[in-house]
C-alpha cells in the first residue's frame, strides 16, 4: 500500500473515534453507554502509543505493543456487545438476567479456544500470542454479525427502531465484522493480496467509526410499547414463571384464573348483544340488586 494513503486512514481512525466520542458527552449518552465510550476513549490511547513506535521502526516492540493492544481492544469490543444486550433488554429483567449469563459462558468458551489454539500453534507460525488474538477476534467478529442480524430479525419484537442509538452501534460493530469476515475469506482462498486486504479492512473500520459518528449525532426515540411487544412480554413472564413457581396447594392463581374468564366471557356476550349490553345499565342493575334482595327479606320467616 502507498505509504501516504496507509498513514491517511490509520489517522482517520482516532480523529473520527475523538469526533464520536465529543458528539456523545456532549449529548451525554456516554452516560447510558459508558462501555463503548470506554472503548472509543481506549482506541485513541492505543493510537497515541502504537504510532510513535511505528515511526520510530522499533519492528519487534511495535509487533508486541500491537498485538497486546489489539487483545485489549477486543474485550472492551466483547463487553460493548454485552452491554448493548442490556440496553436492548431493559425492560425485559428476566431476558437480561438470562442474556448476561449466556454471554458469561461464551467468554469463557471463546477463552479456552484461544488457549487450546494457542497450546497448538506450530512453532513455525507468528506465535502463540497472535493465534490466540486472532482466533477470538473472529469468534468476537462472528458475534458481531450474529448480533445485527439478532437485530433486523427481532427489532420489531423488542421495541428497538433503526433510530436506537444501540442499534446504531451494533450497525457499525456488524458492517464492520462482516467486511472483515469477508475479506479474510477471500484472502485465504488466494483472491486478494495483503496489501488490498489491509486496505478494505481500514476502510471498512473508518465507515463503521462515520456510522457510529452519525447515530451519535441524531436524537434517540423512545422505546416502541406497541401491542406488538406482548411476545417479549410472554417470553419473560414464562421464564419468570420458571424461576419462581407458584407453590400447588394455593387457590389464589386458581381463583384469579376463574375471575379472568368470568369477565372474558361477560365481555364476550356484551359485545355479541348489544341490546342487552345497552339494557345493563348501572340503574337497572342497581334495582334489580334492589328488588331481588327485597323478594328475599320477604320470604324470609319473622323472627320470634
Amino acid at each position: 500500500m502507498n505509504p501516504k494513503v496507509q498513514l491517511a486512514l490509520w489517522i482517520a481512525h482516532p480523529l473520527l473515534q475523538l469526533s464520536v466520542a465529543a458528539v456523545m458527552f456532549y449529548r451525554k449518552s456516554h452516560k447510558v453507554f459508558p462501555v463503548f465510550f470506554t472503548y472509543l476513549i481506549s482506541q485513541i490511547l492505543m493510537f497515541s502509543i502504537l504510532f510513535p513506535i511505528y515511526r520510530s521502526e522499533y519492528s519487534e516492540i511495535f509487533f508486541y505493543a500491537y498485538w497486546s493492544c489489539a487483545a485489549i481492544s477486543l474485550a472492551i469490543g466483547f463487553k460493548v456487545i454485552h452491554e448493548i444486550f442490556l440496553d436492548i433488554f431493559r425492560p425485559y429483567h428476566t431476558l437480561k438476567d438470562l442474556g448476561s449469563v449466556l454471554f458469561q459462558w461464551a467468554a469463557l468458551v471463546m477463552l479456552l479456544v484461544a488457549g487450546v489454539v494457542a497450546a497448538a500453534s506450530p512453532v513455525a507460525s507468528q506465535g502463540p500470542l497472535v493465534q490466540a488474538v486472532l482466533t477470538v477476534q473472529r469468534c468476537v467478529r462472528v458475534i458481531q454479525c450474529g448480533l445485527i442480524l439478532f437485530l433486523l430479525v427481532f427489532s420489531k419484537y423488542l421495541g428497538v427502531t433503526w433510530r436506537q442509538h444501540s442499534f446504531g452501534i451494533a450497525l457499525g460493530f456488524g458492517s464492520f465484522a462482516s467486511a472483515e469476515l469477508t475479506l479474510l475469506a477471500l484472502y485465504a482462498s488466494g483472491h486478494i493480496s495483503p496489501t488490498a486486504l489491509s486496505f478494505f479492512n481500514m476502510l471498512a473500520y473508518n465507515a463503521a467509526i462515520v456510522i457510529w459518528l452519525v447515530y451519535a449525532w441524531i436524537k434517540s426515540p423512545p422505546r416502541d410499547s406497541s401491542a406488538s411487544l406482548l411476545m417479549s412480554q410472554r417470553w419473560d413472564q414464562s421464564l419468570t414463571d420458571l424461576q419462581h413457581p407458584v407453590s400447588s396447594d394455593s387457590l389464589i392463581p386458581l381463583f384469579e384464573g376463574m375471575v379472568d374468564r368470568a369477565f372474558s366471557r361477560t365481555n364476550g356476550d356484551s359485545a355479541s348483544d348489544p341490546a342487552a349490553a345497552e339494557e345493563l345499565t348501572p340503574d337497572s342493575v342497581s334495582s334489580t340488586t334492589t328488588t331481588s334482595s327485597s323478594s328475599r327479606s320477604s320470604q324470609r320467616p319473622p323472627r320470634k
